[in-house]
């Protein structure tokens, strides 16, 4: 997988300058793994980053290839090209029966995102690429955490139909209970046997947890994502006259100190946060505390909801 658009660059995580000169970038290196080394104070995570980040600016050819904008490293250290672009339909490798989707994972993101990049950038500015990585990573926080949850809702959306037949998916659901300043739309609805789950997929560039039945943490900016997720599934489900079962955010694994974090309840939803690689299975076997449906009752909140839904 690609950096996220809130990642920080290699020369963020060394603290250097992007014009450092082959020294100084030794030089900072060094003084970077010891201070993120857990024997003087630092951690883990702090060390495999700059441990990265070295792999990708260490040699010339290296540094070259991430100036352009195509250097990175896959999950398996291996070099790749960062991809924030959309990515084609990937051929399916099974025949296995796949949950029923309907709407357009991260469309809404996506084009909001281009619509904000080019008002950015200025009137009359041609812009060649507007997923190019270096113009990402000069872009405002606001709008890297845009393309971040676009590409949050993407990865979501590749792996929610392994849920099977059984489920039914609706992604970018419209609804007019966003409030100020979020997007007026439901990232995921997820109706199977286990429940009925409103999904948010979010990147917000740092580590959360549960504080008091609400997500803390650096990157949230005084947001309350389970409070307006309740809003957002609410409105839906007082249209289709049903209750979600569940209010879930899935983040990305590094994000969560846990895989499965159950947080209390929210209008007699449970709330839980997810890694991205534990959601298909925690819908699957269903949440700690989660009502599940009877096949007839499925069957019926699905006729109510394919009556009502509209899609961002």
């Amino acid at each position: 997988m690609p950096d996220s658009p809130l990642s920080e660059s290699p020369y963020e995580i060394l603290g250097v300058s992007i014009d450092a000169d082959e020294a100084t970038l030794r030089l900072a290196y060094r003084r970077a793994l010891r201070r993120a080394h857990p024997d003087t104070g630092g951690s883990e995570a702090a060390f495999h980053a700059v441990q990265r980040a070295w792999m990708l600016l260490g040699t010339p050819d290296a540094r070259a290839a991430f100036d352009r904008g195509r250097g990175g490293l896959g999950a398996d250290g291996a070099p790749t090209r960062e991809a924030w672009a959309p990515a084609p339909p990937r051929p399916r490798r099974d025949s296995r029966p796949l949950a029923r989707s309907h709407g357009h994972p991260g469309g809404f993101s996506r084009e909001r995102y281009l619509t904000l990049v080019r008002e950015w950038a200025g009137r009359g500015v041609e812009l060649g690429d507007p997923y190019d990585p270096a113009l990402v990573r000069s872009a405002p926080r606001e709008l890297r955490h845009i393309l971040a949850d676009a590409l949050a809702e993407e990865a979501t959306a590749r792996a929610l139909p392994n849920l099977g037949i059984a489920y039914t998916i609706w992604h970018d659901l419209a609804t007019d209970a966003a409030g100020p300043g979020l997007p007026p739309k439901l990232d995921h609805l997820v109706l199977g046997p286990t429940g009925l789950f409103a999904i948010q997929s979010e990147d917000w560039g740092a580590p959360v947890s549960f504080k008091r039945g609400e997500l803390i943490g650096d990157g949230l900016a005084g947001e309350r994502p389970f409070r307006a997720l309740g809003a957002r599934a609410k409105a839906i489900g007082r249209a289709a006259r049903v209750k979600p079962t569940a209010l879930v955010v899935v983040v990305p694994d590094e994000h969560a100190a846990e895989s499965l974090q159950v947080g209390g309840s929210l209008r007699g939803a449970t709330v839980a946060l997810v890694r991205r690689s534990r959601l298909v299975s925690a819908l699957r076997d269903g949440l700690p505390g989660s009502a599940h449906l009877g096949g007839t009752e499925v069957m019926e909140v699905r006729a109510r909801l394919q009556a009502v839904v509209r899609f961002a």
